[in-house]
């Protein structure tokens, strides 16, 4: 068993500091404060290396990957330490002043080969160059704290041509026979590769024509999109994604799933964000970053994704909603306006306050309080604990 007897580790945690992160939104919705008005990018809740969260443990402060390490099979539950071997997940705030890159995620399977094969090839991880980080998967799950504009998925092939039958590109014209000839996975994994390896003046001259259609066409609500996302990354190949993927606004409450091999770009907006604990990212476009085309095709299910399975539709239970999560790493819930709601849980758990002071409680009377955009940090072998909130409180387990 543990050293200390505490259930309830209230989490400080390192918020990142990328460009494109928000100036205002944490300041907004929790009070925190900016004073050096910094981009706040993300809060990182959880145990990884580039972020680990630090609790207080019998009045020292400690890494929360210590704690978990100290005592593995009482702190994150038997279970999962025989399946994962650490805390399967990262817990986030995400606000977006500007749009990340469209980036895919590989599967399980393609990351421990691709993994395997850029260690043998004495890649450092630290490399510009290096796509795998780690040998894991990174599925998540997106939940809209305030109005948030994303990218998900592959349009419908006929969309897809219609797009680009209007924009009547000339240094296009091949890719897009191709595709209105092979409407299917390997026509679309075909068009994609091509066009996300245009160069030089294929290249420019491919995105003058469509920044000049999007101008002519401001009107519509997608193409003053991509004249936006055009001052963000100017001249990038990715301003073609609106019109490849699908692009849509969750309204808060809302969520959606983001599955391995799946194309996908966060836009603008701040919301909660749960993963598998990976840093695994190939990029598709909006990036300055490198982007290894060939590896990223390999790795993308190239087939449209229907419009209604976006959203992901929670379980109401009570005062709870459950999201369907299709894969272990990782459990997602909402509360809403609980009294002394009895909670049992057999894995680590982090709770947080979203828009109202939380209460958690045990079976003996302790408790902690926390104020809205504060967490905190509950091992597996607290078992049984109570939680209060006037308000929102969001949990992730597994």
């Amino acid at each position: 068993m543990t050293s200390t007897t505490q259930h309830f580790f209230p989490l400080t945690n390192v918020i990142q500091d990328y460009a494109w992160g928000s100036h205002t939104a944490l300041g907004e919705l929790f009070d925190m404060p900016n004073p050096d008005n910094t981009p706040q990018a993300e809060i990182w809740m959880g145990a990884h290396p580039n972020g680990c969260s630090k609790i207080d443990v019998n009045g020292e402060q400690t890494l929360l990957s210590d704690f978990i390490g100290s005592d593995m099979a009482n702190v994150i539950g038997q279970q999962t330490q025989e399946t994962f071997g650490e805390l399967p997940y990262l817990f986030k705030v995400l606000c977006a002043a500007n749009a990340l890159s469209v980036q895919v995620h590989p599967s399980k399977a393609q990351a421990e080969a691709g993994y395997a094969k850029e260690e043998a090839a004495g890649i450092p991880l630290s490399a510009s160059f290096r796509n795998y980080k780690d040998p894991n998967h990174k599925p998540e799950l997106v939940y809209a704290l305030t109005p948030y504009t994303a990218m998900n998925g592959f349009r419908d092939y006929s969309d897809i041509l219609a797009f680009f039958h209007e924009l009547n590109i000339d240094v296009l014209s091949a890719l897009v026979a191709n595709l209105d000839a092979n409407q299917n996975e390997q026509g679309l994994s075909a068009f994609f590769e091509a066009l996300l390896s245009l160069e030089g003046e294929q290249k420019d001259t491919a995105v003058a024509e469509l920044l000049a259609f999007a101008t002519e066409n401001q009107s519509d609500e997608l193409f003053a999109l991509l004249l936006t996302l055009s001052e963000q990354y100017p001249g990038d190949i990715g301003l073609f994604s609106p019109l490849i993927l699908n692009t849509l606004t969750l309204v808060p409450g809302e969520a959606m799933f983001l599955d391995a091999c799946t194309p996908h770009a966060y836009i603008k907006g701040t919301g909660l964000e749960i993963m598998a604990n990976s840093d695994n990212v190939l990029r598709a476009g909006l990036t300055p970053k490198h982007m290894d085309v060939q590896e990223l095709t390999a790795c993308t299910r190239c087939v449209p994704m229907a419009k209604d399975v976006i959203r992901l539709a929670p379980e109401k239970v009570g005062n709870a909603e459950h999201y369907p999560i299709p894969v272990p790493d990782f459990k997602f819930s909402v509360y809403n306006a609980t009294a002394k709601e009895s909670l049992h849980t057999n894995s680590a758990e982090i709770l947080l306050a979203v828009d109202a002071t939380l209460t958690v409680e045990d079976a003996e009377g302790n408790s902690v309080t926390l104020e809205k955009g504060e967490s905190v940090f509950i091992p597996a072998y607290v078992g049984e604990y109570f939680a209060s909130s006037n308000g929102k409180f969001a949990r992730a387990y597994n």
